[in-house]
């Protein structure tokens, strides 16, 4: 039988990539996201064009009340759980506003985390199952000119690491992804580096391929995992000087 995967997060653009790839690939799609039944078109979309079954679900990653519930509905629980959920945020913006940053907190982390969680439960009891979570590069070192967006994804970076960890003997997998940076509304407007720069369904690709090869780290674009580490070995005296990326 041909796992159903879970998208959180369906509308952004990375999201809707997972899923019609996953659909190409005969997999039935479970697409959740606020204002569910808007999403109609999109969804009739993918199961005409793939021939695959795709449901809607009503989900709101900042409401912690309702999640318990959420991830109930789901029975038996999804193979595959794909987290697409977080936002970029304004870097001057969460530093002048504590509820703004608190929202790029809560999205690029806790959210994220806290649904996987449950998840996880869900899986280690059957047996089987993969999660995967899509952190960032920013997450790998801190910098002036996105630290409260990159915290957060560093924060999910090690859950992600902590978990595939925890259930490394249960027929679990988790599968950490870190695009760089990538061409979708969420950074339009913004000058972009081609060379660096991905698209929505290059993640999306990435991801289908980690998950058939049970892969556990993934850089989109593999010349992010050098440049990273090279960042991360600049000795902090002479990083904190530095405006990398400004």
């Amino acid at each position: 039988m041909t796992d159903t995967v879970l998208v959180l997060g369906a509308r952004s653009d990375i999201g809707l990539a997972v899923a019609h790839r996953f659909a190409a690939a005969g997999h039935p799609v479970a697409l959740a996201l606020r204002d569910a039944a808007g999403f109609e078109a999109a969804r009739a979309d993918i199961a005409i064009r793939h021939d695959v079954s795709v449901t809607l679900h009503d989900y709101d990653a900042l409401d912690t009340e309702a999640l318990a519930g959420f991830v109930d509905s789901f029975e038996p629980a999804p193979g595959i759980v794909v987290c697409a959920v977080g936002t970029m945020g304004d870097q001057a913006t969460s530093e002048a506003d504590p509820a703004a940053a608190a929202r790029v907190m809560r999205t690029n982390y806790e959210a994220p985390a806290l649904v996987l969680e449950r998840f996880a439960a869900r899986m280690e009891a059957q047996g089987h199952g993969t999660l995967v979570g899509i952190s960032s590069v920013a997450g790998d070192r801190g910098r002036a000119v996105n630290y409260v967006y990159g915290s957060a994804k560093a924060g999910f970076t090690a859950y992600l690491s902590g978990l595939r960890n925890r259930l490394s003997d249960t027929g679990v997998h988790v599968v950490t992804v870190k695009p760089g940076f990538v061409d979708t509304r969420m950074t339009e407007g913004m000058d972009l580096p081609g060379p660096l720069t991905a698209r929505p369904e290059a993640v999306a690709e990435a991801i289908a391929r980690a998950v058939a090869r049970e892969r556990s780290v993934v850089y989109v674009k593999p010349v992010w995992r050098a440049i990273m580490m090279l960042i991360r070995a600049i000795p902090e005296p002479i990083f904190r000087r530095t405006r990398i990326g400004s």
